[in-house]
């Protein structure tokens, strides 16, 4: 075993222990939140913990995705899925005040779940590291494009600079699938086959 094999299954192993504790930590926050008679601000305090447990899994699900892809052991279930309905999906979670979605895009076959994740991150990297209220992202056949990328963000949303976990995982993952993330006249094209 190489350094590079055995760290990417030091960090899977990692990822598989956090998960229990994890589970358990946000269980008991969302069955705090939800009890009757509870103190206003104690039930905020569980709904935040209720909602950092869900970031931290979300973090720890994009770390065993890149340590399964750098050891070599990623075997994607590949199904159809809609780029219109990735593009949706990003809207969904970051706002639709926040996200414009257009086009009928074109159906793919990928790993339907973690493309769902991936197109997020790099449309939330996009808003985050670009300064913007909102972003465009037309699915257009098999690709979606997302404007408006600035000087600033490309680099971070290519995952050349690595100020974005999700974003850098999200090139890697869509470049497993043998697609491809690309930034030209400010507009990301994310191709998915």
């Amino acid at each position: 075993m190489t350094y590079e094999t055995t760290f990417s299954r030091l960090v899977s192993l990692a990822c598989h222990d956090l998960r229990t504790p994890l589970a358990t930590v946000y269980g008991f926050g969302r069955t705090i939140a939800r009890a009757d008679g509870l103190d206003p601000k104690i039930a905020g305090y569980a709904e935040m913990i209720e909602s950092a447990s869900q970031q931290l899994a979300e973090l720890v699900d994009e770390l065993s995705l890149a340590a399964r892809i750098e050891g070599g052991r990623y075997e994607p279930k590949l199904l159809p899925v809609s780029t219109g309905e990735l593009a949706a999906a990003a809207a969904g979670t970051l706002g639709s005040d926040r996200v414009a979605v257009s086009g009928e895009g074109a159906t793919v076959e990928t790993d339907v779940d973690a493309a769902r994740r991936s197109v997020t991150s790099l449309v939330q990297c996009a808003l985050r590291h670009g300064g913007l209220d909102e972003v465009t992202v037309v699915a257009d056949g098999s690709a979606l494009l997302v404007s408006q990328i600035t000087a600033a963000s490309a680099p971070v949303v290519l995952g050349e600079d690595l100020r974005d976990l999700g974003a850098a995982v999200a090139v890697m993952h869509i470049r497993a699938l043998g697609g491809s993330v690309e930034v030209e006249d400010e507009v990301l094209t994310i191709r998915l086959s």
